[in-house]
């Protein structure tokens, strides 16, 4: 983690997508280093009203990025922007064109309009996976539109994160883990993962403000590589959960995945993501530590800290 300012930051910093977990966490990060005039855009209301519950001093903006607006005006004067706006899972293409496509057309129109001076774009390493679904697609266009723009700033490219306000991944996990007797597992569950500690990208991001490294699009891996049988043991074991260990069937599995999201609007983790669980992506690994002057939390830190925090572990967002 990079060592916290203790002089104020009057920089603006704008944060489409700001509510979800990368925002959340990098508010928490950005505010200990001194930053003050933090502006964050998002259009789920409920994290948006717990964005407004931890930090009411800020301005916090509830908007859809996909329609223009009045926050756009929120660009003029500022120093930089963070677009983390993204949907990672829905039933049908529809979320996905809008909330990864329309909404970075309607951003990068704003951040030229303005002229600010630098941005951090949040892709994602599926750009490079062998998954093909809506997420990837329209993460892999995300990217282009940033790239061909011409706006001055970098790509990062996180791996599957976990952390303070996971929603949907690890800490949905956990949840259920601690509401069950059984917890399934996909077949065998050796698929390799590189689970990233998002504490440690928002380090990375906050490099970045900082020294405004400028072009390129950087892999931001995990830098431990673990099974997924192994992750999961060692979520139950953090998140002090009691329940056994238990493998499915692949198509089982799916199946019940397709059943739950007939009664669900929103499920939590689809037939896609078990695709692109087990697809047997390995993610390049760069000296991310050495770049950008960030030392990386151990997993089984990262995953206490997580599951554990006094100030945040308890705090869950809304699908």
């Amino acid at each position: 983690m990079s060592t916290p300012s203790t002089e104020p930051s009057a920089a603006r910093i704008i944060l489409p997508g700001g509510a979800g977990l990368v925002g959340q966490n990098l508010v928490v990060r950005l505010k200990e280093q001194g930053y003050t005039d933090l502006v964050v855009l998002d259009k789920h209301s409920e994290n948006v009203a717990t964005m407004r519950r931890l930090h009411p001093e800020l301005t916090i903006e509830e908007a859809d990025l996909a329609e223009p607006g009045p926050w756009q005006a929120y660009f003029e004067g500022a120093d930089a922007v963070v677009m983390l706006q993204a949907q990672i899972s829905a039933k049908d293409e529809t979320p996905f064109q809008r909330n990864n496509l329309t909404s970075t057309e309607h951003a990068l129109a704003a951040i030229q309009r303005y002229g600010v001076p630098y941005t951090v774009h949040v892709s994602s390493s599926v750009v490079q996976s062998v998954a093909d679904d809506a997420y990837s697609r329209t993460k892999t266009q995300q990217e282009r539109m940033f790239l061909d723009s011409g706006v001055a700033g970098i790509v990062l490219r996180p791996t599957l994160m976990f952390g303070w306000f996971d929603r949907k991944h690890l800490g949905w996990l956990a949840r259920f883990m601690r509401r069950v007797p059984v917890f399934p597992i996909p077949g065998h569950g050796r698929y390799p993962r590189q689970p990233l500690y998002v504490g440690d990208f928002c380090a990375i991001i906050a490099r970045c403000l900082e020294q405004r490294p400028q072009g390129g699009c950087y892999d931001i891996s995990g830098l431990e590589f673990v099974d997924y049988l192994d992750l999961m043991r060692e979520v139950r074991r953090a998140a002090g959960a009691r329940c056994a260990i238990v493998h499915l069937p692949y198509g089982l599995f799916a199946a019940l995945l397709r059943l739950y999201a007939v009664f669900s609007r929103n499920p939590p983790f689809t037939v896609d993501q078990l695709h692109a669980l087990t697809a047997g992506d390995e993610f390049a690994v760069i000296d991310w530590p050495g770049q950008f002057g960030v030392q990386p939390t151990p997993l089984r830190d990262a995953l206490d800290e997580t599951f554990n925090d006094p100030r945040y572990s308890k705090v869950e967002l809304s699908f």
